[in-house]
């Protein structure tokens, strides 16, 4: 990390210089960049958050025997290869793929769509690579809950949804913080997946680090990106440590 940080000071005539962080600022393209790299950050965190509570909710209601598949299915993916989950995606999400043929044998649509190469292909991806990473904290911290605090609620006249609401839902927010913040943060720093079902019409932060050093090749200015990536997640990291903690429960 270190030798990252020398190397972004150093200019094309190998002085020292600010002009890789002056770049940064003066092209446009950069912010457009980061932004993208940030929205589609948010986007796989949001539909995780509603994919992953649901189904990390289901499995504590399940049996212990029942438990025990359930996170194994969940945990299984982990034992494939990144790159071999992406090119399964490109086989299921093409023209001529799985999703598309489902659709048209069911009349949901009159013609192939494109999922592949663009947006919706690179969230589709992204989202079943990070799931597991909510769902796992969040299972933990719900399973954690004491059920005695629902039976009490019950007692005390509560319906399914209320006791759901003021009791199960907010003591499972640590969990889904930390899932939600891990998804974010893995998110910023993705490369494989948004570069291959992204076709290159999507680009992200790491995509253009990169291409800095294969394509140009810039050292200097492939720094300054990490840098500043690695800069933006550590604040990430401290605004949700914060948060957890001016929020987090006092144990009496």
């Amino acid at each position: 990390v270190g030798s990252l940080l020398a190397l972004s000071f150093i200019g094309a005539q190998g002085d020292l210089s600010l002009e890789n962080y002056q770049r940064l600022i003066d092209n446009k393209a950069y912010l457009a960049i980061f932004l993208t790299t940030f929205e589609i950050s948010a986007v796989i965190t949001l539909i995780c958050v509603l994919l992953g509570y649901p189904l990390a909710y289901f499995i504590t209601l399940l049996p212990s025997r029942a438990v025990g598949f359930a996170m194994l299915a969940i945990i299984l993916p982990f034992w494939t290869s990144l790159l071999v989950r992406t090119y399964a995606w490109m086989v299921l999400l093409q023209k001529q793929g799985l999703v598309n043929s489902a659709l048209l044998k069911l009349g949901v649509i009159a013609e192939p769509i494109s999922l592949l190469h663009n947006y919706a292909g690179t969230v589709i991806g992204m989202s079943h690579i990070m799931l597991p990473f909510l769902v796992l904290p969040l299972y933990g911290s719900m399973k954690a809950i004491d059920r005695d605090l629902l039976r009490a609620a019950a007692n005390l006249g509560a319906g399914p949804i209320v006791r759901f609401w003021t009791v199960a839902f907010p003591l499972s927010l640590p969990g889904l913080g930390a899932g939600a913040l891990i998804v974010f943060v893995l998110s910023l720093g993705f490369y494989v997946t948004p570069a291959l079902l992204g076709g290159g019409k999507v680009t992200m932060v790491a995509m253009r680090i990169q291409k800095s050093v294969a394509l140009y090749p810039n050292w200097g200015a492939a720094s300054a990106l990490a840098v500043v990536l690695l800069v933006v997640t550590a604040v990430v990291l401290l605004l949700g440590l914060w948060i957890w903690r001016r929020n987090r429960p006092v144990m009496t």
